[in-house]
């Protein structure tokens, strides 16, 4: 018999043609099924998330909620409670958390605490300028005591003035750092209140180097027990030159002349905290008359770094009351805070992406992908009291529109203590999903009528 090649050739074009049309319909009534959907979807999400608020307000409101209430206070019964300082702070040195606190946010002079900042500034300094000297003023060889004696006109290497500064808390080596850094006292006072605000402190206002009691149009010299608390954190965790600063705080005696080796001087570390307790890091005292008796220090045992910060604690003749009260202060933080691992395997609900094109399944218009947690398998710990609990909280998205990236960001699982968030991680797609269009659905269908088995079909029976 023979063959009608015109008639073969019809005849498939219009198979496909009858396909194609009818893929075009599936397409649409699917894609407008899929969109109700999505619409639907995001329509349950609000009403879900309206009724989980009201849920959660109604808990707070109830007696339901009385724990993480008291945990967000951190209201235990064996907190220090006879403390001598009248405003007194431990905290958390790696993650920067109040552990206790006693008028924490109460505004007071800070005496040479200020130093510390003084002395993180000028190592910073020196960072790139190492041998840099300084000829000494007017004011700073006319400070009060405690001072180093230096003269007017002398020179001395700054690097060489800040274990006078920080081992004697002597007054004029303060000023002389700050002319040799900034020019004069009022702009290197700038440049700590700017560090200030750097690092965190809302209610700290620096004027003088050294800490002697001093006010102007911004207020009087004064922070509070949290915000020096901050600052030492930053001298000892944060700063570039936080192994200096801990290097020169806990030098025990020094000597150095002045820079035409005229005349020799020594230095003895008067921070008693040094030798008080095992791991003691670092530390610096103050007085004034308006301050009372400060003192910051710093302690590291077992991993763990522990920060006291205490204003006003007694006045002459109560100089050990500091001592006991950083002492105490710091055993109740070894007691009962402890490492624990907070990040917990999470595997998120996986998202809906609608207008998906998938070609192993070509009628499927929308598919569910995975989610995974990013960074979930690094280890996280944080220093908690055996009571405190840790919340953890999944928000992502249920639905998105094609094309998704493999890696792209849907979401997020915070971890929160009480109402702090102490850390969170991203939540991000697994895998790439394409978009849907009319070219990619033809392909298909093409692909799929214009096989080898289907052309001698017709040719065998047509």
């Amino acid at each position: 018999m023979k063959r009608r090649p015109h008639k073969i050739v019809s005849v498939v074009l219009l198979v496909i043609l009858i396909a194609g049309m009818g893929m075009a319909c599936r397409i649409q009534s699917l894609e407008s099924r899929n969109k109700r959907w999505a619409e639907n979807t995001e329509t349950a999400g609000k009403i879900l998330t309206e009724s989980g608020k009201k849920e959660a307000q109604k808990q707070t409101d109830g007696t339901e909620n009385d724990a993480a209430a008291q945990n967000a206070k951190r209201v235990f019964g064996d907190e220090p409670a006879e403390l001598y300082a009248r405003s007194a702070v431990l905290m958390d040195a790696d993650s920067g958390r109040v552990l206790f606190g006693k008028d924490a946010d109460v505004v007071r002079p800070m005496a040479s605490t200020t130093k510390i900042m003084t002395c993180i500034l000028a190592l910073e300094y020196l960072r790139e300028h190492p041998d840099q000297t300084i000829e000494v003023s007017d004011q700073a060889a006319s400070q009060p005591k405690v001072h180093l004696g230096m003269q007017k006109g002398e020179v001395f290497y700054i690097k060489d003035l800040l274990y006078s500064l920080m081992l004697e808390s002597h007054n004029d080596s303060a000023v002389a750092v700050a002319e040799g850094i900034a020019g004069s006292v009022e702009e290197f006072a700038k440049e700590m209140n700017a560090k200030a605000a750097e690092i965190g402190c809302k209610n700290t206002h620096f004027i003088t180097p050294n800490g002697l009691d001093a006010e102007d149009e911004g207020g009087v010299h004064s922070t509070t027990a949290e915000d020096l608390a901050k600052i030492m954190r930053y001298c000892i965790m944060t700063s570039g030159e936080k192994e200096t600063f801990l290097e020169v705080t806990r030098t025990k005696e020094y000597q150095f002349q002045d820079a035409d080796r005229k005349r020799t001087f020594s230095c003895h570390n008067h921070n008693a905290f040094l030798d008080m307790m095992d791991g003691a890091l670092s530390g610096k005292t103050g007085f004034t008359a308006e301050a009372g008796y400060c003192y910051v220090g710093s302690l590291r045992r077992d991993e763990r770094t522990f920060i006291v910060a205490l204003l006003a604690c007694g006045w002459p003749d109560n100089k050990g009351y500091k001592w006991k009260d950083t002492r105490r202060l710091m055993e109740y933080g070894l007691e009962h805070y402890h490492y624990r691992e907070v990040y917990r395997n999470t595997v998120p609900d996986k998202l809906l992406v609608v207008d998906a094109f998938d070609p192993g399944i070509p009628y499927q218009t929308s598919e569910k992908i995975s989610l995974r947690v990013k960074n979930s398998e690094e280890s996280k710990k944080i220093l908690l009291r055996e009571e405190e609990e840790i919340r953890m909280e999944i928000k992502t998205v249920k639905c998105k529109k094609a094309p998704v990236k493999k890696g792209e960001k849907a979401g997020t699982v915070s971890y929160y203590l009480a109402d702090e968030k102490i850390a969170e991680n991203v939540v991000v797609t697994g895998r790439a999903v394409e978009k849907r269009t009319w070219e990619k659905c033809m392909k298909i269908v093409t692909a799929k009528f214009l096989t080898l088995e289907s052309l001698v079909w017709y040719v065998k029976y047509v």
